[in-house]
């Protein structure tokens, strides 16, 4: 069930992407890769510090639902660091449970196709997410016997690959509202996978979704 769900959303991504492919075709519109509107901004100072986003996402292997505030940095601000308190409910765990994660993503293009929107073809990184609760451990505790559990039950290493549609609303409070979607995994999923031939890559793949709205704009170069 899973894996159809995945081809299913990535098969109507695609459907999308080449319908507005076609239409800019038939109104003789030439696409280009614009960087512009990525280097128009700078920020100097201590507007460094200031976080330039919110994040919610959905899933993802950390946790039910995550929030949090983000930093995006680089020449073209292809960079983006988020910090994320999530939450999983009863309903999937034993008992309530908090989640945090640390999550660095690298975003390098960004395609404007009309005036107010933008499409990420590719964006890629990795987060670290960990879990609270007595139960859970960085290191085997020493009631098991040697390498028994040889892996951490408590801190999860995650990569991903992901794309994202970005709106950009004439408002002085919104600078952009950007929907994503992320197929990633972790570590302890791909040694499963490479010891367990009969896993399946929809077996060890989670699909998230999330909304990024950018709340900070700088002063312009």
């Amino acid at each position: 069930m899973k894996s159809l769900s995945i081809k299913a959303f990535c098969t109507l991504f695609l459907i999308v992407f080449a319908t507005e492919t076609v239409y800019a075709n038939n109104n003789d519109t030439i696409r280009t890769w614009d960087w512009e509107k990525r280097t128009d901004w700078k920020y100097d100072g201590w507007e460094r510090l200031k976080p330039k986003n919110l994040k919610m996402q959905y899933a993802g292997g950390m946790g039910f639902l995550s929030t949090g505030v983000g930093w995006e940095y680089g020449k073209s601000g292809q960079w983006n660091t988020d910090v994320l308190l999530g939450f999983i409910p009863r309903a999937y765990a034993d008992k309530f449970r908090i989640t945090f994660t640390l999550k660095q993503t690298y975003s390098p293009w960004h395609w404007y196709f009309k005036p107010q929107f933008s499409y990420e073809p590719f964006a890629c990184g990795l987060y670290v997410n960990t879990i609270w609760g007595e139960e859970f451990w960085e290191k085997e505790p020493g009631k098991y016997p040697n390498n028994y559990y040889n892996f951490s039950t408590k801190l999860r290493i995650n990569v991903f690959l992901g794309q994202s549609i970005t709106y950009y609303p004439r408002s002085d409070k919104w600078r952009a509202i950007s929907f994503f979607y992320e197929l990633g995994t972790n570590e302890l999923y791909v040694i499963s996978k490479v010891t367990n031939k009969s896993l399946h890559w929809g077996d060890i793949l989670r699909l998230s979704f999330g909304i990024k709205v950018q709340i900070y704009s700088p002063h312009k170069k």
